[in-house]
């Protein structure tokens, strides 16, 4: 048997067997952080922008160096390219929208139209109907407001007495900080965001070995690897994000063009930007041509074609485009994204949304290499938290059998049933006979865990039968083996995972529960007897009682070999986990006791289980277990003398 590659390395890659605890201490050191970036925004966000920004050019940087461009000359060129075409993107759609505002008024009576022919087939009393009630008994109020608010007298109308308020003279100083300032400060802003961009290329090198020596100088290699993992993730992310933007925002800009609705380039350019948000951004970008369109028709031809251009769009670039030009995950889950948007734009409003999936993508990445921010990565990563085994032990828990057996399933399209049960089933079983015996887990609790577990082990039979018979002239096809489990339910579990292995290499199995093994007429059954009986033990350290068992059947059948598995945790899961060496192993004591006792082979796992099982070999004579002393003769009492 070899070990099954894709088990072995989700149990060495996941997150070490079960999700670790979040302290008090982290969950407010994390609060903490999210509020100082918060009102400190000023500050952070600029800061968050210039490094993205930098990550995404570095490729760029990197690609001329290697043409032999100096590096100041590389720096320069990338971000001039950079910053001039999203300023120039910004001014177009700073003149598109200065167009826009200017034609709406010439939309309202298609409008008015539209909402009037609605009220007529639906009613006064619908929907419609209502809201254009509303929204006209709103525009009477107001223009009804507008007299009086102007100081014009209306003839028979009593009119209050103007209110007079004295409006202080503000210094030239008051009135450019009121005026000039918010105007300016984004542009200073934008300043700062490319002169820090210009420094963090210029500076790669320094600044990467200035992390390194502070976080991580002793481990020079996983730190670099952390550093390599998160540029490439982010870089890759943010250039493939715009690419595929870039093909969904082109055809919408020219399907609005030939459809008629107005200013085509503004809302393409609208549905580049608007696509960095997660999930809705395309919602949020249709929202305006849509009701542009409902706008500028005189019926609603151009609405239907303009919500078909979308969704046509959005299908082939979801479906098609986007899972051809990803190469690689952000390492994010679904729920992650969103989650991720929620609080990032908590902290930088609409800035924070667009950079909500970025940000998190490297607050994983710290996480899956450094301790400190493993919270992140069992957040927000998309690796599984817990190991098979232990998700199987969870589930067992809870009684899901149907999504147990489909990630079984699932797991033996690329392993065999043998390596299933070696890294995933016993392993689950042992983790819930380690909790019986430290007395967390009750009775009724196993019990439940030891027939959803056996439910499991039906719902695989199929599997058995596939691998059987893709099986050829295997040497196991001769065999006759008998399982039964050692002393518990969970044994006979096990034992029923092991018969499912043997029968899969081509023996013939025959299942038997403990407390049945002595009833069973096996001598004058009909058909091909055992040859050899394998005992299941999950418990490390079986009582000398449990395995008498060996003796009595050796005594009852002695043709027949009888085999001892003291199951253990794979060492590959132990090397994954250290938690897992808290398990007692099977002792040297308890394996000498099985072959004390008489067993012909005592192991303790699946290959050496299969291997012992199949083995064409004679039974060892049973030797008794201690030197009796010798008989004494019974003598015949005197017979009583005659009266």
């Amino acid at each position: 048997m070899t070990e099954t590659t894709s088990i072995a390395e989700a149990a060495r890659g996941d997150r070490n067997g079960w999700a670790r605890r979040v302290s008090m201490t982290t969950g407010a050191t994390i609060l903490v952080v999210a509020a100082v970036l918060h009102f400190g925004s000023d500050v952070f966000l600029p800061l968050a922008i210039a490094t993205l920004i930098a990550f995404a050019l570095s490729p760029m940087v990197s690609a001329l160096r290697k043409r032999g461009w100096s590096r100041v000359t590389a720096v320069l060129t990338a971000v001039t390219v950079a910053f001039v075409t999203l300023g120039s993107i910004l001014a177009v759609m700073a003149s598109q929208l200065a167009l826009v505002a200017e034609s709406l008024p010439t939309f309202q009576s298609n409008i008015i139209a539209k909402l009037e022919a609605l009220q007529a087939t639906e009613g006064s009393s619908g929907v419609m109907g209502r809201l254009l009630d509303m929204l006209t008994r709103i525009n009477a109020a107001i223009g009804s407001a507008l007299p009086a608010v102007a100081g014009t007298e209306v003839p028979g109308v009593a009119t209050a007495p103007m209110q007079v308020a004295v409006v202080e003279n503000h210094s030239p100083l008051r009135m450019a900080q009121d005026i000039v300032l918010p105007i300016i400060s984004p542009v200073v802003t934008a300043g700062l965001v490319i002169v820090v961009v210009i420094f963090m290329l210029m500076e790669r090198e320094e600044l990467r070995d200035r992390f390194i020596r502070l976080v991580g100088a002793n481990d020079l290699h996983r730190t670099t690897e952390m550093l390599e993992d998160a540029g490439s993730r982010v870089a890759g992310y943010l250039l493939t994000q715009l690419l595929v933007n870039v093909i969904y925002a082109v055809p919408i800009g020219l399907g609005l063009w030939l459809i008629g609705v107005p200013n085509p380039l503004l809302w393409a350019l609208m549905t580049l930007v608007l696509r960095f948000v997660p999930y809705v951004g395309s919602v949020i970008a249709a929202a305006a041509p849509l009701f542009l369109a409902f706008a500028v028709s005189p019926d609603w031809s151009m609405v239907l074609w303009t919500a078909a251009l979308f969704a046509v769009v959005e299908l082939v670039t979801s479906n098609i485009i986007e899972p051809w030009l990803y190469g690689s995950r952000t390492g994010m889950s679904p729920l992650a994204v969103i989650v991720a948007a929620i609080v990032w734009t908590w902290i930088w409003g609409p800035m924070g949304l667009l950079l909500s999936t970025p940000l998190t993508v490297c607050l994983v990445v710290l996480g899956r290499y450094l301790p400190q921010f493993e919270v992140f990565d069992i957040l927000f990563g998309d690796e599984p938290v817990l190991a098979p085994h232990a998700r199987l032990y969870q589930r067992l828990l809870t009684g899901e059998v149907v999504e147990s057996a489909s990630r079984a399933e699932e797991a033996l399209e690329t392993a065999y049933l043998a390596e299933f049960h070696q890294e995933v089933g016993i392993p689950a079983l042992l983790l819930a006979q380690s909790d019986y015996d430290r007395g967390v887990l009750s009775q009724a609790q196993e019990e439940r865990i030891a027939a959803s577990a056996a439910k499991l082990v039906d719902a695989l039979e199929p599997v058995v039968a596939e691998e059987r018979s893709e099986a050829a002239d295997l040497p196991g096809q001769a065999a006759v083996v008998m399982v039964s489990g050692g002393r518990s339910r969970l044994d006979d579990v096990a034992a029923r995972m092991l018969a499912q292995a043997l029968a899969a290499e081509g023996a013939e199995i025959t299942a038997v529960a403990r407390g049945d093994l002595m009833t069973l007429p096996l001598m004058t059954a009909e058909g091909p007897q055992p040859t050899c009986l394998v005992l299941s033990f999950l418990d490390p350290r079986p009582a000398r009682a449990s395995l008498l068992i060996v003796r009595r059947v050796k005594r009852a059948w002695p043709q027949m070999r009888v085999g001892v598995v003291l199951w253990q945790m794979p060492g590959t899961l132990v090397k994954a986990d250290d938690r897992l060496l808290t398990l007692t192993p099977a002792s040297a004591t308890a394996l000498g006791e099985a072959e004390k006792i008489g067993a012909d082979f005592v192991v303790t796992t699946m290959e050496a289980a299969l291997a012992m099982a199949l083995a064409d070999e004679s039974p060892k004579p049973l030797v008794a277990p201690h030197k009796r002393p010798p008989r004494k003769p019974v003598r015949a009492s005197p017979a009583p003398a005659a009266a």
